[in-house]
């Protein structure tokens, strides 16, 4: 991920940075994986898996937390460096926030579970939903750990797609639960867990937003958004 420096310990801290970044990384998608799992399955291991892991991934986010501090304190980083280790703290903030999301998941799935009687509701869009999450996370942690702009330019452009299968989810549920009045309570559990899905690659974009930013300096946070609103307003 770095460039080389002249102090071969600091090429060291960045490395082992970008290495536990990465574990950490890992260990969300895994989460990822077996939540969506669970949403089929109903299987309560699978959800006690989850939990146990995002409890493990709290520990995470604080020990890497200090690590970047005590970097930029002993390094005092300049410029790229800089931006670098700025970026893998955001990195680490929505790494444990997508962690959060699956916790969500398979807390509203347990419910479910255990709800007097499951409602017949296609959730196909939630399926759909949650395997691109799951493949834009992984595209923006391998375009963090390569610092591969194009890369990071496309995942910013694909979020579009997870929120449109949101929003078609959103509107057969409503319909469904005016038809239904019974299973209102199951359809919000349900739309919670499409809402997480959907949170899921908001924070995997912004993941490769954080890559344009260490290598072009660039802070493009709030522009593809902007974007939208204009395409829109024009459409």
């Amino acid at each position: 991920m770095p460039d080389k420096h002249l102090s071969r310990q600091f090429d060291a801290d960045l490395t082992l940075l970008s290495t536990r970044l990465l574990e950490m990384g890992g260990l969300v998608e895994s989460q990822i994986v077996h939540a969506i799992e669970a949403l089929n399955t109903f299987d309560p291991h699978l959800i006690e898996r989850v939990l146990e892991a995002e409890r493990r991934l709290n520990v995470m986010e604080m020990e890497l937390d200090e690590e970047i501090t005590n970097v930029i304190a002993r390094r005092q980083p300049a410029a790229r460096d800089l931006r670098l280790l700025m970026a893998a703290s955001k990195c680490v903030t929505n790494l444990e926030r997508a962690g959060d999301e699956a916790r969500k998941i398979v807390k509203r799935t347990g419910r479910i579970a255990t709800a007097s009687s499951a409602p017949n509701i296609n959730i196909t869009e939630i399926k759909v939903s949650g395997e691109m999450a799951l493949n834009v996370l992984r595209r923006a942690l391998d375009a963090f750990a390569r610092m591969d702009t194009a890369a990071a330019d496309q995942i910013i452009r694909d979020d579009e797609a997870i929120d449109n299968e949101f929003r078609a989810f959103v509107r057969k549920l409503v319909t469904y639960m005016m038809e239904n009045p019974r299973g209102i309570s199951t359809g919000l559990d349900y739309l919670f867990i499409a809402k997480a899905i959907e949170r899921i690659g908001d924070h995997a974009t912004n993941i490769a937003e954080a890559v344009v930013y260490v290598v072009r300096g660039t802070d493009i946070r709030h522009e593809h958004r902007k974007q939208r609103e204009r395409e829109a307003l024009h459409s």
